[in-house]
Order: structure tokens, then C-alpha cells, then sequence
């Protein structure tokens, strides 16, 4: 009967940590690629916006307390030249832009016309929104994908957002 030394248990526990750095470093891998939301399974772009609640917007920073406001998804496909776009977990219907320049998912822009309903935007580049609706009363402030999601599961404390432009619904 074969015995195995002390030098084999070694190898053997060395493997095993070897095995468990590389899948430790795919899960952070992988949890790094979908906070940012560059690889979705439908090829959509999602804004995560943010709320000020109990305070107001200085810039991009909020006064009061930052809290997680819609998810704004947008479907676009070059070879329909359209844009769908909805509100994750809303109840609302979906809109749809059927007069759009469409390079891929995050390069986007599209002609209003009055019968569309209006998303947030009315164009993407790279994937942000844009400053496409200069007429529009409000704005619209996001966060990343970690950010929102930390605000809504009520971790951390934040008080500023990445970015806002001209929210196209509000006239």
C-alpha cells in the first residue's frame, strides 16, 4: 500500500489554492464586467438614475440623501434603424423610436417624431446619454450599476452622481 508523504500533501494543498485563486479571479472578473453593464444577455443599455430625497441638486451632488431612482433600458437595432426604450420593473408600456441612426447599442440618435412617446434621451454616445433635449425643464441623474444597486440594497452612503443631462420627458 502506497502512502503519500509530506511533500505530496503539499502539492496537492498548492493545487487546490492555485484552483481556488483562479476562480476567486474569474468571480471578481466577472462581477467587475457586470457592474459596469458593458455585457448585457439582450445587447441593452441600462441608465441607472438616482434621486436627491431631502435635499437638492448642487451640480451633481445632492444636499440631502441620494437614493435609487428608475432604471431606464434601451434596445437598439441597426438593422430596424429603431430604438426601443422602457422603465425596468415599471408597469408602463414601452416606447419605441422608429427614425434612428444606429451604429451599435451604446451609439445612437433618433428624430422625435410626435406620435413616440419620449424616453429620458433621445441619443447615446458611448453609452451615456447625451445632451439631446436642450428644451427640457428637468434633468436626469445616474450613478453606475454598483452605485445604484448599493443605494437600493441601502448600502453606503453616497451623495453624488456620476453624471446628468436634460431629462427629454420633462417639458
Amino acid at each position: 500500500m502506497a502512502t503519500v508523504g509530506p511533500s505530496g500533501g503539499k502539492a496537492r494543498r498548492r493545487s487546490l489554492e492555485g484552483v481556488l485563486a483562479i476562480v476567486a479571479l474569474l468571480l471578481i472578473g466577472l462581477l467587475g464586467i457586470w457592474s459596469t453593464d458593458r455585457i448585457t444577455l439582450q445587447g441593452e443599455r441600462t441608465i441607472f438614475a438616482v434621486r436627491c430625497e431631502d435635499g437638492a441638486w448642487d451640480g451633481e451632488r445632492c444636499t440631502g440623501r441620494l437614493a435609487a431612482g428608475e432604471r431606464y433600458a434601451f434596445r437598439a437595432s441597426a438593422t430596424r434603424h429603431e430604438v426601443v426604450h422602457w422603465v425596468r420593473g415599471s408597469h408602463a408600456p414601452s416606447g419605441k423610436y422608429g427614425d434612428c441612426t444606429v451604429n451599435d447599442r451604446d451609439n445612437w440618435s433618433c428624430t422625435i417624431r410626435t406620435d413616440e412617446r419620449p424616453a429620458v434621451t433621445r441619443a447615446m454616445v458611448n453609452g451615456m446619454l447625451t445632451d439631446a433635449c436642450p428644451e427640457a425643464a428637468g434633468r436626469i441623474y445616474w450613478v453606475p450599476k454598483w452605485k445604484w444597486w448599493a443605494l437600493d440594497l441601502g448600502i453606503g452612503r453616497f451623495d453624488s452622481a456620476a453624471g446628468s443631462v436634460p431629462d427629454c420627458t420633462a417639458h
